[in-house]
């Protein structure tokens, strides 16, 4: 997969966000105790290419769907900035109509995310009607049928309710509802994490063909490491909300070089049954309301020293990947094997 336009069509700079967890003021006032934050993301900072696939994995709690949520407006970021086409958008007031209609979310569960009241015909009409795309009703049906069909579903589907469909089924219609307005950009958070793995191989094809199509762009999110194989044209590893590696997929997969990274690719099962002793993922993930000093995998890290328990490390360039990690930035790692092979 190759990106159609060197031009970012999405910028992150020091993105953070924070949540407040402290207890409440009168109590905080008495015992003398200060605010307290969960830092869900804490300084991200990245850029995605027009038609390019841009990934997002790490394990449960690490801040990518916070992110997403970031991205689309759900959540409002602490700091930092999201520039979409060069507008910054991370201020809701920023936010015109023509830039929401360019970027639509696909969410992790699709019965969730679809009105359980409404006909799928409705759900998939009420973007067009919102951003004003159709003049009369018989053109809003017109367009209506053709979404379903781009999804591999038939416009008799649309006098049927969510209810009335299997998982694969209700994630294409949530597919066809963030095409109706015509979209760029997509955020994809999980998007088949709900699905049986044959179900998944075959929204992920879908989603492909679309991209190829439409020529558009995505935000992909998933703890899938195979699905982010699959999908992505760049991949960022994110850990205790923040990035420590961003690489190329293929090479990211056959030369990983962060330590958690390495440690991630290592829990992938290996049909060749090489022997190779493995190392699995160790430890839990940190509180981030109390965040390790330094480098927040260093608890977990067999390559940890001094210096990455005092001193936080930044994204360096390593041979076109950047790694945070001076276990890296010293040279200090044994080679990594390839854990996949490219291609």
């Amino acid at each position: 997969m190759t990106a159609t336009n060197a031009t970012p069509l999405l910028r992150l700079d020091d993105l953070a966000r924070w949540f407040e967890v402290s207890p409440p003021f009168l109590e905080r006032l008495i015992e003398r105790r200060p605010r307290r934050w969960l830092k869900a993301v804490d300084g991200v900072s990245f850029e995605i290419r027009r038609g390019e696939t841009f990934s997002l994995v790490g394990e449960s709690g690490c801040g990518k769907s916070t992110v997403a949520r970031v991205v689309v407006g759900l959540y409002k970021p602490t700091r930092g900035s999201v520039a979409f086409d060069g507008v910054n958008i991370a201020d809701p007031a920023s936010r015109e109509d023509k830039i929401r209609r360019r970027m639509q979310m696909i969410f992790q569960d699709p019965f969730a995310s679809l009105n359980p009241r409404w006909r799928v015909r409705d759900i998939i009409a009420e973007p067009i009607r919102a951003h004003g795309l159709a003049a009369s009703r018989a053109a809003i049906r017109a367009r209506v049928d053709e979404l379903l069909m781009q999804v591999k579903l038939t416009p008799l589907d649309g006098e049927k309710y969510p209810h009335e469909f299997s998982g694969g089924q209700r994630q294409r219609i949530s597919i066809a509802r963030a095409l109706a307005s015509n979209p760029q950009f997509l955020v994809c958070d999980e998007p088949t994490s709900a699905l049986d793995v044959s179900v998944q191989a075959q929204i992920l094809n879908l989603m492909k063909d679309l991209q190829r199509q439409l020529g558009l762009t995505y935000l992909f999110i998933s703890h899938n490491l195979a699905v982010i194989y699959q999908m992505s044209d760049r991949v960022g590893v994110m850990y205790l909300g923040r990035l420590v590696e961003i690489a190329a997929a293929e090479q990211l997969f056959a030369a990983p070089r962060h330590p958690y990274t390495r440690l991630l690719l290592d829990t992938i099962p290996s049909i060749e049954m090489t022997g190779r002793e493995r190392e699995p993922v160790a430890g839990e993930v940190p509180n981030p309301i109390n965040p390790p000093a330094g480098c927040g995998f260093h608890p977990r890290c067999p390559f940890a020293n001094d210096r990455c328990r005092r001193e936080r490390p930044e994204l360096i360039d390593d041979g076109g990947t950047l790694a945070a990690c001076h276990a890296v930035e010293e040279r200090r790692l044994p080679a990594a094997s390839g854990l996949l092979r490219a291609g």
